[in-house]
């Protein structure tokens, strides 16, 4: 491991929140910005219906289903009480309606609607396990999904860490049905008039606002997952454990507020700057070098200390054996700037390495060799 310094100041300013637990982070770079009891599994509400959402977009994206697709309503479904789409048993709706039937009226039923045609066993049960599975696939690692809906349920739990990663795997993976999230209102089939808006608080407020889910439970408190665009910036992030849903608008104003003014993206590392150099073990080269890929561009915080830095750690195993082809993944760049979490960027190789000749290969042999004898004659003297 090595310790390099890189130029830029630091210093970040602690956020207060209400939350009792909080994630925020910046969807460009990856880095987290804030985070309170993250990786708490806490009951979700419905905000794990982002999860039924996520899979249905994949069944979309692989032809399982279309928007047109027309669904039964089971007396499951129908039973549930709550948000609600108001649908019954003689009811058969649209894919598209039930999609914005969850983000906008965040309905029970039309969660459980999609569930049930997805579950490998028909059952809602049988999607909240498959729901599990595929949520470790995305590097979830706290979530335990019993139904489909955020309903209470003993042992259904996940981390704000783990909405976070949804989220952005949500507008990462489908761009195409994110302006869902995005819907103010719902009237389907005029039903439900009082339940007809949604209910995500930072909309229409001029912050870039555009997502995602709110949730709500007596023991799981008032939550929101929520993401927000300003210039060519997007925050994502999660709170929950407010005590009204006013405390949860305020909130979530707060921390998009705070999140786009407290920090400026910075160039720390252009691609094929040589971080670091790492030894090569019978190379034409005794060395090569450690960059990245891509320009690296961070945020840091917008009040620093003059003359603070950025501390990096260099990782690698080595010496690396040759042949080494440029590009290739050999390390990993560790990042710390104060107050913020460790951000790690891969390194790879700037050029190619190319294997020593038959003198330089039986050079390093011998040199190996004579290296053990006298580690033994060392040994033997020391006895």
């Amino acid at each position: 491991m090595i310790w390099v310094m890189l130029p830029a100041a630091a210093m970040a300013q602690a956020f207060e929140t209400e939350a009792t637990s909080a994630y925020v982070v910046d969807h460009n770079s990856g880095q987290v910005l804030f985070a309170r009891n993250a990786d708490v599994p806490l009951p979700p509400a419905s905000m794990s219906k982002l999860m039924t959402l996520y899979m249905t977009f994949e069944a979309l994206e692989d032809g399982r289903l279309t928007l047109d697709t027309v669904l039964p309503v089971s007396e499951h479904a129908m039973s549930f009480g709550g948000s609600t789409m108001f649908l019954d048993t003689t009811d058969r709706v649209r894919v598209e309606d039930l999609i914005r039937g969850i983000v906008v009226l965040s309905g029970n039923d039309a969660t459980v609607v999609l569930a049930e045609a997805l579950s490998p066993d028909g059952t809602e049960a049988g999607f909240a396990a498959l729901m599990t599975e595929r949520a470790r696939q995305l590097g979830m690692e706290t979530t335990i999904l019993r139904n489909a809906s955020g309903w209470p349920a003993v042992g259904h739990v996940m981390s704000m860490r783990d909405l976070g990663i949804l989220a952005e795997a949500l507008i990462t993976d489908f761009p195409q049905y994110y302006p869902y999230f995005n819907e103010r209102e719902f009237p389907f089939d005029g039903r439900a008039p009082d339940n007809r808006f949604n209910r995500n608080p930072i909309l229409g407020l001029g912050i870039g606002a555009d997502g995602l889910k709110t949730g709500h439970t007596e023991e799981a408190g008032f939550g929101l997952v929520g993401s927000a665009v300003q210039g060519d910036r997007r925050v994502t992030f999660v709170i929950s454990g407010l005590d009204s849903a006013a405390a949860r608008a305020r909130e979530s104003e707060r921390i998009v507020n705070w999140a786009f003014r407290q920090f400026v993206e910075q160039d720390i590392i252009a691609a094929g700057e040589i971080v670091a150099q790492a030894p090569v073990f019978l190379g034409a080269a005794p060395n090569v070098g450690l960059t990245v890929a891509q320009d690296l561009r961070l945020l840091v915080p917008q009040l620093t200390l003059t003359g603070g830095a950025v501390q990096a750690e260099v990782v690698f195993d080595g010496p690396v054996p040759a042949p080494i082809v440029a590009g290739t993944p050999l390390g990993e760049l560790q990042i710390m700037v104060e107050g913020l979490a460790p951000t790690t960027v891969p390194l790879v190789a700037a050029e190619d390495v190319a294997q020593a000749g038959v003198m330089g290969r039986l050079s390093a042999a011998a040199s190996v060799a004579l290296a053990a004898v006298m580690g033994q004659i060392s040994g033997l003297s020391a006895n």
